[in-house]
């Protein structure tokens, strides 16, 4: 079996256990031996995330911060092979340790006007990605997130703002919504989609982003 690591925690609001909870059959189904932590020490513990196939990260800043220690040893295992995936805040608004922003391609600056029906759009070149294959669109209405975002980032699904009374942007901006990067030997995922349960459970949605969690995991 191969193994997966939820790592959980922070603020309430992203609801950590109740989204990280409803991916756990589908993990298990597809051969995961699934660990839950709701405590970042498990991050101290090298032997345990080099072991590990899948790190799946879902903690929004709050409380506990990641310390420069424990970034580097998970910044090591995912080098050496350990995937990462995660949604929305959980992944990219979960802490200011800058080799995790450096680790993850992307840093959460804001999302304009809260829950907003939008758009999320997935490239022409990533039609026929494992992650993305059959999703065109998803109408979606939720966060936006406005992200500072790597280049290195394989970008699958953008977001764009157009222009907008009272927003100080003269003209769309397009965002990165789904992506992909290599890391050393490790795989990352991110989906800046699933702000709390019910954009999770949008058919497209939760595809994709079980497709990321195994696209991710060592191989």
């Amino acid at each position: 079996m191969r193994s997966a690591l939820i790592v959980r925690g922070g603020a309430e609001f992203h609801d950590p256990v109740g989204t990280t909870d409803s991916f756990l059959p589908f993990l298990k189904e597809q051969g995961f031996e699934v660990t839950v932590a709701e405590d970042l020490a498990v991050y101290d513990d090298r032997d345990l995330l080099a072991a590990t196939d899948l790190v799946v990260n879902c903690w929004t800043a709050g409380g506990d911060e990641l310390t420069p220690e424990r970034a580097g040893n998970l910044d090591e295992a995912v080098r050496a092979g350990t995937g990462l995936a995660g949604w929305h805040g959980g992944i990219v608004a979960a802490f200011t340790e800058r080799r995790y922003q450096w680790l993850t391609g992307a840093w959460f600056v804001c999302h304009p006007s809260n829950f907003v029906r939008h758009t999320l759009t997935v490239l022409p070149e990533h039609a026929d990605h494992p992650i993305t294959a059959g999703i065109d669109r998803v109408e979606l209405d939720t966060e936006r997130y406005w992200l500072l975002a790597d280049p290195l980032n394989d970008v699958l699904a953008t977001i764009t703002f157009p222009v907008e009374d009272g927003e100080p942007w003269q003209e769309p901006v397009t965002h990165p919504a789904v992506w992909t990067r290599q890391w050393g030997a490790g795989r990352i995922f991110v989906s800046t989609v699933g702000h709390h349960l019910p954009d999770l459970d949008v058919p497209q949605i939760r595809t994709l982003t079980e497709r990321g969690l195994v696209w991710a995991a060592r191989r």
